[in-house]
């Protein structure tokens, strides 16, 4: 049975006994994908989508010139706040 469902997916039969398997000790996690993701594929996203939103924060700081102006001047507390320092 397990060989010709491997024939008819196209696939080795082991990979079949494997899903089986998986499927068998964690249904719900079995087979990621369609929105279902591993807790540890869902944090690894959060950090990606928090790395991406912390790189556009610092380039708009970088690139801003009336804040470096700022900082040169005597609103350098205003620029400590905005930065966070």
């Amino acid at each position: 049975m397990v060989a010709q469902a491997g024939r008819d997916l196209d696939v080795h039969e082991n990979v079949v006994r494997k899903w089986v398997k998986e499927f068998g000790s964690d249904p719900v996690q079995a087979f990621p994908g369609h929105r279902q993701m591993k807790p540890e594929q869902q944090e690894i996203e959060r950090l990606r989508r928090e790395v991406a939103k912390l790189k556009a924060e610092r380039d708009i700081l970088k690139n801003c010139p009336a804040l470096w102006r700022a900082a040169r001047g005597r609103n350098s507390l205003v620029l400590s706040f905005w930065l966070g320092g």
